[in-house]
């Protein structure tokens, strides 16, 4: 049975007039905010939860678990900032 031509690959050579690569600049910031707006969100609804009647719990009402869930949110957007 005969045999197929085998197929050679240039080799790869860097281009001459390369450029450093870029930097990207780390963002420190993002992983403690976003584990602060986990925290902040689950500890809002928490709170309403055992304490409804406080000052200005009260007044809100069902608006405290949006509050809570909007902390949340933030924070899985953050995550996905997150390298």
């Amino acid at each position: 049975m005969p045999e197929s031509r085998s197929r050679k690959k240039a080799e790869y050579t860097p281009p001459t007039g390369a450029k450093k690569p870029v930097r990207v600049r780390t963002r420190r910031w993002v992983a403690p905010v976003m584990v602060a707006c986990w925290i902040f969100g689950l500890a809002w609804i928490v709170v309403f939860y055992i304490a409804p009647d406080l000052k200005y719990m009260g007044d809100l009402g069902n608006w405290n678990l949006v509050i809570g869930m909007v902390f949340i949110a933030v924070g899985f957007v953050l995550s996905t900032r997150w390298e």
